[in-house]
């Protein structure tokens, strides 16, 4: 395998680079467990924290990867960016690589902008933290690292709930189910589900009570309150949990040991319920701790340059002009 220069997504990763993150993310987990959660590994290495939209999980776990890496880390958001002036994110970009750092983490609303950007950065390296609709790569690494803790991913049936059309998360476990030997099931109201989503070799549901039974992990996606009342299905926040939460009653329908996921933030009583959310079946808190780990893995890998993840194709490049365009980007 060759030097990791970036990371954009799991469409750009072989089993074995993703086993290999894994790996390495599990040799961190004792890390920071330990008192003293700090090690040497990227001391004198820079790491840039971009991010265009809010996040308080992603964005806090980076910083504490690079730092207990004891790497320098630098933390940018969109309202203190220079493009709140008027700078496009090429000109951001390019001005933060001119500060020579040695990774730059972006999140971003539109898709495929770290992919852009790499073109035009020069040695920087790239990690996307997630980008539009497109993939969240690095929470699903703490995701898969977080069922290989709790038993394993090989075999099992993921059922998928929730905003299914506008979720990156979604789309990267497409993607890493093929790769990883796993099955996802995807459920949501059909004004929510993306059309002809059955091409990724998954299940689909439009009922979420037909698609518990077989279920070895129900991953419940965050329902933001505003797209229920956009479209017709739902008019409350009620209705939509008597149709889609997850409560108790549904775990007991899934699978014997069914487990319970959410990439956070949770909306109690919306898409889960609490005695769900605090149970023993609930691995959500494992997953923040797990992405960490993980982050710390990413940035090892791309600091230390020793496995690499190719590059896209031009189907996923944006056209510089349409990156230049001032105030659309927020």
């Amino acid at each position: 395998m060759r030097p990791l220069q970036h990371l954009f997504g799991i469409a750009d990763m072989d089993r074995e680079q993703i086993e290999y993150l894994l790996n390495l993310g599990e040799s961190f987990i004792d890390i920071n467990r330990r008192p003293l959660k700090k090690a040497p590994t990227l001391r004198g290495k820079t790491i840039i924290n971009l991010f265009f939209e809010n996040s308080t999980r992603t964005r806090t776990s980076f910083e504490l990867a690079g730092k207990r890496l004891s790497a320098d880390v630098i933390n940018i958001s969109a309202s203190t960016s220079a493009t709140k002036k008027g700078e496009s994110l090429l000109d951001t970009g390019q001005t933060l690589a001119a500060m020579q750092p040695h990774v730059l983490v972006i999140r971003h609303s539109v898709s495929g902008a770290c992919e852009f950007l790499a073109d035009y950065l020069g040695h920087t390296s790239i990690v996307n933290a997630g980008d539009g609709a497109h993939e969240h790569p690095t929470q699903i690494l703490t995701d898969l690292l977080t069922l290989r803790c709790a038993g394993g991913y090989i075999g099992k049936t993921v059922t998928i709930v929730g905003d299914i059309a506008h979720s990156r998360v979604a789309r990267s476990h497409l993607l890493a189910a093929r790769l990883m030997g796993y099955q996802v099931r995807l459920v949501a109201p059909k004004t929510l589900m993306p059309a002809e989503v059955e091409r990724f070799g998954c299940e689909v549901f439009h009922e979420f009570d037909d698609a518990i039974p077989g279920s070895d992990i129900l991953y419940m996606l965050r329902m933001q309150t505003e797209r229920l009342t956009d479209n017709c299905s739902f008019p409350s926040v009620r209705e939509y949990h008597e149709a889609y939460g997850l409560n108790r009653k549904r775990l007991q329908a899934a699978a014997e040991g069914c487990l319970v996921m959410h990439p956070g933030p949770m909306n109690r009583g919306v898409e889960i319920a609490t005695d769900v959310a605090d149970s023993a079946r609930a691995l959500i808190l494992n997953q923040v701790e797990h992405g960490v780990a993980i982050r710390m893995a990413v940035l090892t890998a791309l600091c230390g340059g020793q496995q690499h993840l190719g590059r896209p194709g031009p189907s996923k490049k944006m056209t510089m002009e349409a990156m230049h365009v001032q105030g659309s980007l927020l």
